[in-house]
């Protein structure tokens, strides 16, 4: 599994706007755009010669790195730059199938406790030493708290022992059994006894760390030793710059200085036909959370006071321009054999209800403080929509607008907070979506619990059973709708917007950005 929690921005158009002048001034004016037109144009066409000699490709990031420590990251940009330079002993592919990475073949024992791994023996890292067993298990014991340390992540806890067997076989013990366990094998390995991880990132991953220029560009190179040669880079490298101001981002594209962003509806209008689009859901489950300590929100009825005062799908038409999906609960229709469907009409949009639950519960001059994250303005845009509408039942929402990383702080990890907005990115495997939400888990920002909820979760992870697996899932995520246990609101669509010399980017079912797909056409 992917340990990164992941944003992804939608960004707004950039509107320029003409006025009336003369006719001497009209052809000052046309003089003037035509220079700015053939410098931009040179621009453009000497980015592209550079970028067709190096094949160089360049991408937007809209926040800053939080750590180049793959095993201290929390941020979901981060971990997709990441995921660059470090392969795990499995991968997947669009489908969200396992595949095998660093570890060519693997099996599990009948009672789930034991795995087996099968590394290759031809992989090596970027400072040219061989990937070992050993390595395994120093990548890996530090997240199951192996090490006498507290564990890394506490999805590794249910690990009893990794153990190399030989030089390239690895045997992983659990304690109890746990059905998405393999997912979490994506996780990189990195070299034994290397200790500069958050400086100068090593892994066995396609790409190689160069440079990181904070607040400016992460730089990266083709790893030429990369194990998997049937699926080497076309691409010599890449360059990944921040861009935290959406239309500095689009701006970007446009002028040639970077080949791949993110882009709304409205943009990709915009930009017509010249540029290749891929797109889709997201699987990301936006969230109004409301904290269940603080006090109002620990009272259901309040709760579903909120849920009922939500226009979900005017939210949707104002903030994704109608290119969302609406939700019910902490799960995403992407990933359709564990989807619970019919949540979403759970807590229909009823203002004289939500009054009514708010008069029961006695608050109807109720007021909050919602803290959302700055670096996105989809966020302040869902802020404030969220704040007129609850405006209409008497509701006043204070807005905190705070840097990325001070959301990261107060909210995700200390709880600190009344109430929030976030995007919350999905994975591959059900229970790493679902978790966030069980009670004593570091990032259940929400203070929810449910005994009922606990139990399912529990039982799904050690359920081997396919079909039961999946009931307990959705038994999971209707809990969840049952109790209000905050205002789940949509699944925004993706859409990544390229150059037109880029082709093969695909989507994943996640934040995943496969640069082993991608390649340079029409170059000449």
């Amino acid at each position: 599994m992917k340990e990164n929690l992941k944003t992804l921005l939608l960004v707004t158009v950039l509107l320029s706007t003409y006025g009336c002048s003369n006719n001497s001034d009209q052809s000052q004016d046309q003089q003037a755009d035509q220079t700015q037109d053939e410098q931009t144009e040179q621009t453009e066409d000497q980015q592209a010669d550079q970028s067709q000699e190096q094949q160089i490709v360049k991408i937007s990031n809209s926040s800053e790195i939080d750590s180049l420590d793959n095993h201290r990251s929390e941020a979901t940009e981060t971990g997709k730059m990441l995921d660059q330079i470090h392969d795990g002993l499995v991968d997947y592919d669009t489908a969200g199938d396992i595949i095998p990475a660093l570890a060519e073949s693997w099996e599990i024992s009948e009672d789930g406790l034991t795995y087996t791994f099968h590394l290759v023996e031809n992989a090596t890292f970027h400072n040219d030493d061989p990937v070992t067993a050993q390595d395994v298990v120093a990548s890996y014991s530090p997240l199951a708290g192996l090490d006498g340390e507290e564990p890394l992540s506490s999805k590794w806890e249910v690990v009893e022992s990794v153990t190399a067997v030989d030089d390239f076989t690895v045997e992983i013990v659990l304690e109890s059994p746990d059905s998405g366990f393999l997912a979490r094998t994506t996780s990189g390995i990195r070299p034994e006894g290397y200790e500069d991880q958050a400086n100068h990132p090593i892994g066995a991953g396609p790409f190689k760390f160069v440079e990181w220029n904070q607040g400016e560009k992460l730089v990266m190179e083709k790893f030429d030793g990369y194990y998997d040669q049937e699926n080497m880079p076309s691409i010599d490298g890449v360059e990944w710059y921040l861009m935290e101001d959406s239309s500095t981002a689009m701006l970007a594209l446009q002028t040639g200085e970077i080949d791949i962003t993110n882009v709304s509806l409205e943009e990709k209008e915009t930009l017509g036909e010249e540029y290749n689009y891929i797109e889709g859901p997201m699987n990301m489950v936006t969230v109004f959370g409301l904290n269940h300590e603080f006090e109002p929100f620990s009272d259901e009825r309040v709760r579903q006071a909120m849920n009922h005062a939500i226009n979900k799908q005017e939210l949707i038409d104002i903030v994704f321009q109608g290119e969302a999906t609406e939700l019910g609960s902490m799960f995403s229709p992407v990933m359709e054999l564990y989807y619970q469907e019919g949540l979403q009409d759970k807590w229909l949009y009823d203002q004289d209800k939500a009054k009514d639950l708010l008069a029961e519960a006695g608050y109807e001059d109720l007021e909050f403080t919602l803290k959302a994250p700055s670096h996105a303005q989809m966020y302040a845009d869902m802020a404030q929509v969220i704040a007129d509408q609850l405006g209409q039942v008497g509701v006043t929402v204070n807005i905190e607008m705070i840097e990325w990383s001070t959301w990261l702080e107060d909210v995700y990890t200390d709880f600190n907070h009344e109430a929030t907005i976030i995007g919350l990115t999905g994975k591959i495997d059900p229970y790493d979506v679902l978790i966030r939400f069980v009670d004593g888990y570091h990032r259940n920002f929400i203070n929810y619990n449910n005994d009922n909820y606990n139990q399912a979760m529990e039982d799904a992870v050690q359920e081997i059973d396919d079909d039961k697996r999946i009931d307990h899932y959705k038994e999971a995520q209707t809990l969840l709708a049952d109790d209000a246990a905050s205002v789940f609101l949509a699944d925004p669509y993706r859409i990544t917007a390229t150059k037109s010399h880029i082709e093969g980017l695909e989507m994943y079912p996640d934040e995943k950005l496969n640069l082993e797909d991608i390649e340079f056409v029409n170059t000449q």
